[in-house]
């Protein structure tokens, strides 16, 4: 007889790979300019932006030196996010709503990634860990 069970695993989990839709780019300024199509802020890949944040230190670790941005990105439940280890195995995936570690002033219910993020990538006010249930995919069964 073969069945599914679920099992429960302790794992180290390092990193947060955002791939997010933006529905208004000019909701950020880099280094003091609004950025009006979203052609000065890092991380943009066509028309998602893709940060990868280290958990431990809340540095994006794609982000390039010497850029200051506010960010306050409308994502509309257009965003996937994923909790990966050190050999970036994806361990957890969030699809739709923003997860609250987005969001370091938690005033956003799901809809805005809102970071302020300094010359070196770090996040400011970073001090989150994610919840776990705030990532598991509803539909895996």
């Amino acid at each position: 007889m073969k069945a599914k069970i679920k099992t429960t695993k302790e794992v180290e989990i390092t990193t947060l790979l955002v791939d997010a839709g933006v529905r208004y780019w000019e909701d950020a300024t880099v280094n003091g300019t609004e950025d009006e199509q979203g052609d000065l802020i890092p991380c943009r890949d066509g028309e998602r932006w893709k940060p990868i944040i280290d958990i431990e230190s809340g540095v994006i670790t794609n982000w390039t030196k010497g850029v200051v941005a506010n960010v306050h990105y409308k994502i509309c439940d257009d965003g996937i996010y994923h909790l990966a280890d050190a050999e970036g195995n994806i361990l957890l995936t969030k699809d739709g709503y923003v997860p609250n570690i987005l969001d370091v002033e938690r005033d956003s219910y799901g809809d805005y990634i809102i970071l302020n993020i300094d010359e070196n990538g770090k996040i400011a006010n970073w001090n989150n860990k994610p919840k776990v249930n705030d990532f598991e995919d509803e539909d895996k069964d």
